[in-house]
């Protein structure tokens, strides 16, 4: 059985147009192209160290070609970055970090279930330790309200 939500899902609308997009997304986080894993942030707080973002998987992601053929499912080591992604935009964007944000290890990881291209990914995010050098994310993956994985991530300041 999955643990609990980071959050309340239910409270927070779905629907709403993104609170920060890909130009905010492209400050924050310098990847471009087939690895920009992250298309926008849909709700955080700042004092409780929460963020919500998202990925729509499409048909064209550089993966769908060959992984799986025939059966395209999202690598897991591609929702472990998205998932990074979403961590460096907040600590980039939302606590105002200068220099680079580099991925610094993964402290722990589980895969529960599928990603399809034509599914959004929902990223929920809650920083545990921070600080200026090195912080703490614990992650979630959701797809149609069921938790496809979750992850421990640590983030580096250089």
């Amino acid at each position: 059985m999955p643990p609990s939500l980071l959050f309340d899902l239910s409270k927070i609308d779905l629907t709403a147009k993104p609170l920060f997009g890909r130009e905010v997304i492209d400050k924050a986080n310098p990847q471009r192209f087939e690895m920009e894993q992250l298309d926008g942030i849909l709700w955080y707080d700042k004092e409780k160290f929460l963020i919500l973002g998202y990925k729509d998987i499409t048909e064209n992601e550089f993966w769908v070609r060959g992984h799986i053929p025939e059966r395209p499912l999202m690598p897991g080591v591609i929702m472990i970055e998205a998932g990074a992604q979403l961590s460096s935009v907040f600590v980039k964007h939302i606590y105002e970090l200068g220099g680079f944000i580099g991925f610094a290890s993964i402290e722990s990881a589980k895969f529960r279930s599928v990603v399809e291209p034509g599914q959004r990914l929902y990223l929920l995010g809650h920083i545990t330790k921070f600080k200026r050098r090195k912080y703490t994310c614990e992650v979630q993956g959701i797809v149609d309200g069921n938790m496809v994985f979750e992850a421990t991530l640590s983030g580096l300041n250089v």
